[in-house]
């Protein structure tokens, strides 16, 4: 009994490694199918990258080189602000100082005496051809020649230089009855008048002189 048991344990070992392996059909073998071929695969760091290599199928990237940092520009110093100017305060005005000054009126222009009239003019030679012991007539006279000369009036001028009632040339002349013979008719009448008794005797007289040669 001991001695089959040896024997049986070689038996099946050798049947064991005797078993031959089956062959497959070769109809009814299936095909080996080729395994599909590594994918590759890129790693990609957080920030911007550069390609450093491909290794087995795998593509390494790296980030790039830090670049260098700017150095700080030096801020310029501060300047001091400039102190204010003092700004001097107004000069304070006391109500007196303040106070309006009156105005001083001008003085009130002196009173021009009005520009005798031919007839006021008459007037003031009637009283002086009476004073003179003259009759009406060489007062009629008297006025027609002067009519002529100047029409009475103080201003009248003529263009070879007579001048005033009696038309006296040059006008200055009278300057000897008074400084007012540019003006007054009673300066004018008296030179006139004393120009007439001296040359014609009277009125009267001067007024024939007047109408034989236009003139006295």
């Amino acid at each position: 009994m001991a001695t089959a048991l040896a024997f049986a344990a070689p038996v099946a070992l050798l049947a064991t490694q005797l078993t031959l392996p089956a062959f497959a059909d070769p109809a009814t073998a299936a095909v080996p199918v080729a395994a599909p071929a590594p994918t590759a695969q890129t790693f990609v760091a957080p920030t911007t990258i550069e390609l450093v290599t491909d290794r087995d199928g795998f593509t390494v990237q790296a980030p790039p080189k830090p670049k260098p940092k700017p150095k700080p520009v030096p801020s310029a110093p501060p300047v001091a602000a400039a102190a204010p100017v003092p700004i001097p305060a107004p000069p304070v005005r006391s109500v007196a100082a303040s106070a309006v000054v009156p105005v001083p009126a001008a003085p009130a222009p002196a009173p021009v005496a009005p520009v005798p009239t031919p007839g006021s003019a008459q007037a003031i030679a009637a009283d002086m051809v009476a004073a003179r012991g003259w009759s009406a007539d060489d007062f009629g006279c008297l006025v027609s020649l002067w009519d002529r000369e100047s029409g009475w009036r103080t201003t009248a001028a003529n263009p070879n230089g007579a001048y005033g009632i009696p038309q006296a040339y040059p006008g200055s002349k009278m300057a000897s009855a008074g400084a007012d013979w540019q003006t007054n008719p009673a300066t004018q009448i008296t030179w006139g008048l004393d120009y007439i008794a001296g040359r014609y005797g009277t009125p009267c007289g001067a007024w024939q002189h007047s109408e034989a040669v236009g003139s006295y």
